[in-house]
């Protein structure tokens, strides 16, 4: 919201100066965001009239002007300006005179000067030329009566400051000059000065039938007719400087009205052309397919949650927001409705945005407008209307003030002893009932509790700690006493067994691959292709129609990345994402970090594309494949060992999928994508994709000391044929639970043999490799820390190491 400080200061004046006043408001919650002076600086710039004004002799768009500055002597200046002529006042720039600064930085300074022979002692300015506004089609022309001679920023008044204020939601009260005015009379004691509603001779008893159909929409509706009024008048000059330190253009005087007065007391209000109202009108919901063209332009179509104000006909204005441009005044406008109502927040809240246009009069609807002032305000524009618009046979007709359904606010109770605790600073009852009654809140005493009636202007007090806020504004937060924390502080330490999850995003930034975060609610369909999830967790508020549901996988997020990556022509992507997914599960009940019926655990995710390495001369040009995504895996997971079997998942490819198992545990999936979703997100060739549980990738082992072997290890060869169904994990299996304790050290597959093709006839050699078999080859590493192992020794740990896999494998010794 901005204003000017000389608005501000004709309501309430204390003793402060320009950045003081504006600390007192911050501190007090309403923060001053800005502070900009209205003019920039210039000196010797006075009120001058043009007494004659020539054709220049050698130029066609100059002219040789007499102005009078009020010092008996006429100046003669050369202009150039389309607009200069005999009889106006404008702003004349003497000689020594600095003009604002131009794009160098450094003021312009008027001297006696010669354009085309004619000699020019000093210049006559635009409203561009001051740094007063953009507007650049001529000299800005002053009114009739400006005192000749009178310094411009004084009779401009320009030596004003502009206030902008940027307040929260709660603080609708201050959405006015006067709003703000009496924050600061609470603030610092200064009077304020108190509105005159004085009431309007009423000579016709005219009268616009108003009918009220949504009392939940709207609580009360006043209006009055006014006939004959002049709206071909011009805006008075104070008014248009006033609206335009508001941030308001002028437009026309009886629209000029209307902004005067929400700016000034914090009410919109709509005037409408009575000869174009049709019958009376109807205060109701819109109806689904109704369609309106609004003041801006703008045709929107309509449904049941927009209120509106129709006629006998249609829909003339959107309720609280904006109105209709079939009813909008004209200068050929003659008789006039004005109308001030209350429209109930709940009502007006959000529908701007659903047009994709927001109005200062939803603005302040929507936070809850003063319901106990719609006559007043009124008579306030009434009365400028009259001074304004006003003719002879301008007659008012009574206000019709229909209240159907006004805001009954609660009375709020607060505690002293609790002010004074959450504050944080010793609060007598007095000091109490003084913050509160300066605010203009009525309160009620008791035995260390204090009652307040909430005033109607005040929608935002609701709870204690309402009132408790309200007085430590007017105590003043920079009053508040620094008290350091007096109970003790225990860090929180992570066990040893647990890593931190930045020390997972270091290790996968270490492997390459760059983290991404992404919105927890994805695309429903991803839920139903990668996740296999027909039912997930839908949201009642999306924040876009797409992005409708919760997730319960990470690897939609990637796919997205990816594909946005390769869109702009990447030939190589690794990412990750640590990130929280949605799951269903009646066992979870509502604690301070659980919701109930949700389970919502952490993993971590990744997804590799293109090559495994950065182009390079020492490797071949390949794609990533599920070896490539597994070492991954194993690294980040490191030093523990997990495991793999094959499995299937609903995003991967069916024959290169593997779950993933820690301590017999399935904690996550590795594989590629699915040839189905290849396709349909039009993918060159098929990523590598990863996702775990987050709590599993945590774990880690804590360091234990081990002796260094004290003898020297032996090594033996086996090779065994087994069928290929048989799985590395299985023959592994086998021989680590064939030697007891610590005999043996590593077991390490160093080659795998499969035959070639039998052709048709051949007869195949006795001992030979059969189609469907394969050659194992396994190095055993074996020792003891008690003795030097003997050769029986190791051959029976070897036979031992055979027979359990023949047994377990049907495997044989090649």
């Amino acid at each position: 919201m901005q204003f000017p400080e000389s608005w501000l200061r004709e309501f309430c004046n204390p003793a402060l100066s320009t950045q003081e006043l504006a600390d007192t408001l911050t501190m007090a919650g309403l923060e001053v965001e800005e502070l900009a002076p209205v003019a920039p600086p210039f000196t010797k710039i006075v009120v001058g009239e043009i007494k004659e004004a020539v054709q220049h002799p050698d130029a066609d768009r100059l002219r040789v002007c007499q102005v009078d500055v009020g010092q008996g002597a006429l100046l003669n200046i050369v202009c150039g300006a389309p607009n200069a002529r005999v009889g106006i006042k404008v702003p004349c720039a003497m000689v020594g005179a600095e003009l604002p600064a131009g794009d160098d930085g450094k003021p312009f300074l008027i001297k006696v000067g010669k354009l085309r022979g004619v000699e020019s002692y000093g210049m006559l300015c635009s409203a561009r030329e001051l740094k007063l506004s953009e507007d650049h089609g001529g000299l800005l022309e002053l009114p009739a009566d400006a005192p000749l001679g009178q310094n411009i920023r004084d009779y401009l008044k320009l030596d004003d400051t502009l206030f902008t204020l940027k307040l929260t939601p709660n603080l609708a009260h201050c959405l006015s000059v006067y709003g703000v005015a009496r924050e600061l009379s609470a603030l610092t004691g200064a009077p304020l000065a108190q509105p005159q509603f004085p009431k309007a001779a009423t000579s016709i008893a005219d009268r616009v039938p108003v009918i009220i159909s949504a009392p939940d929409l709207c609580g009360r509706f006043s209006g009055r007719v006014i006939r004959n009024v002049n709206t071909r008048a011009a805006t008075p000059q104070w008014m248009v400087d006033r609206l335009a330190r508001c941030g308001q253009r002028s437009v026309s005087p009886l629209v000029d009205i209307s902004n005067y007065v929400m700016f000034e007391f914090g009410r919109p209000s709509h005037i409408f052309d009575l000869d174009k109202i049709h019958g009376g009108l109807d205060v109701r919901w819109g109806a689904a397919g109704e369609q309106l063209k609004l003041l801006n332009g703008n045709t929107v179509t309509l449904d049941e949650k927009v209120g509106v104000i129709a006629d006998e006909r249609a829909v003339e204005s959107l309720a609280g927001i904006m109105g209709g441009d079939a009813t909008a005044v004209s200068d050929d406008t003659r008789h006039i409705y004005v109308e001030a109502a209350f429209w109930w927040p709940e009502a007006v809240a959000g529908r701007s945005r659903r047009y994709n246009f927001s109005t200062d009069a939803g603005h302040r609807f929507e936070r809850g407008v003063d319901p106990q002032l719609t006559v007043e305000h009124i008579e306030r524009i009434t009365q400028l209307i009259v001074e304004i618009c006003g003719t002879p046979e301008t007659a008012c007709a009574p206000i019709d003030d229909q209240q159907v359904n006004l805001p009954a606010p609660n009375p709020v109770r607060m505690r002293v002893a609790r002010a004074a605790k959450v504050i944080g600073m010793p609060l007598t009852l007095a000091q109490c009932v003084d913050a509160l009654k300066r605010l203009g809140l009525p309160v009620q005493q008791g035995e260390g509790v204090l009652t307040v009636q909430p005033p109607s202007f005040r929608f935002d007090l609701r709870l204690e700690e309402d009132l408790i806020e309200e007085v430590a504004r007017v105590v003043g937060y920079n009053n508040l006493p620094t008290t350091p924390p007096l109970a003790p502080i225990t860090p929180k330490l992570r066990l040893e067994s647990h890593r931190s999850s930045f020390a997972v995003r270091r290790e996968l930034a270490a492997l390459g691959y760059q983290e991404t975060i992404n919105f927890s609610f994805v695309e429903e369909h991803w839920e139903k292709e990668l996740a296999g999830n027909d039912t997930p967790i839908k949201l009642l508020n999306p924040i876009a129609s797409q992005l409708s549901v919760m997730r319960s996988s990470l690897l939609g997020s990637l796919l997205q990345v990816l594909k946005f990556n390769l869109d702009r022509k990447a030939a190589r992507v690794r990412v990750f994402e640590l990130g929280r997914v949605f799951l269903r599960d009646a066992s979870v009940k509502n604690t301070d970090t659980t919701v109930e019926g949700f389970h919502q655990p952490m993993r971590v995710a990744g997804l590799a594309y293109g090559a495994p390495d950065a182009l390079q001369w020492g490797r071949k040009d390949k794609a990533v494949d599920f070896y490539d995504a597994k070492g991954d895996v194993e690294a980040l997971l490191a030093p523990l060992r997990p495991t793999f079997e094959s499995a299937t998942h609903p995003a991967l490819h069916p024959g290169r999928c593997a779950r993933v198992l820690l301590a017999g545990q399935a904690i996550g999936y590795v594989g590629e994508l699915h040839p189905q979703w290849r396709q349909s997100w039009d993918l060159p060739t098929a990523p590598m994709l990863f996702e775990l549980e987050l709590d599993a990738v945590l774990q880690r082992q804590v360091p234990a000391f081990r002796a260094v072997a004290k003898r020297q290890l032996v090594e033996r060869d086996i090779a065994v044929v087994v069928a290929e169904r048989v799985t590395h994990d299985e023959v592994m299996r086998a021989i680590r639970g064939s030697l007891p304790g610590e005999l043996l050290r590593s077991a390490v597959l160093f080659d795998v043999f499969r035959p070639q093709p039998q052709r048709a006839g051949e007869a195949m050699a006795a001992g030979a490799i059969a189609q469907g078999e394969k050659s194992l080859a396994i190095r055993l590493t074996l020792g003891s820390d008690a003795e030097a192992l003997t050769d029986a020794q190791i051959d029976a740990a070897v036979q031992s190491v055979l027979q359990a896999l023949t047994q377990q494998t049907a495997a044989r010794l090649r």
